[in-house]
């Protein structure tokens, strides 16, 4: 019989430093990884991923809630969006973000964080 697991970001399975710029706090239950990614003022995926995950655009795909901050996404077939505090988005694997606010972006995920900033 399964049992309710309980977390919390406050004390994660794993912390992920970004190149710079940020961190994601990773926990794992019912069989996912959920991430809590705080992306500082002038934090771009180009500049603080990419020597991370190695390739040219963030091939993750994403699922989310914005709960503070902004964040620009630019598709590599150049369309963009705006994320703000309150939005739930589906970002396809590959892309560029860059925070856009003067206060950190903080991104709840639920998406394929399996491996993102994974080191």
């Amino acid at each position: 019989m399964a049992s309710i697991e309980v977390k919390q970001f406050d004390s994660p399975d794993e912390v992920r430093q970004f190149e710079g710029k940020g961190r994601a706090h990773v926990v794992q239950l019912g069989g996912k990884t959920i991430g809590r990614g705080t992306f500082e003022p002038g934090w771009k995926w180009s500049n603080n991923v990419k020597p991370i995950a190695g390739t040219d655009s963030c091939q993750v795909s994403h699922l989310g809630y914005c709960v503070q901050g902004s964040m620009k996404v630019s598709m590599d077939d150049g369309t963009e969006a705006e994320i703000n505090p309150g939005d739930v988005v589906a970002i396809p694997p590959g892309h560029d973000a860059e925070v856009t606010s003067s206060e950190a972006c903080i991104f709840l995920d639920f998406g394929e964080f399996e491996e993102y900033a994974k080191r």
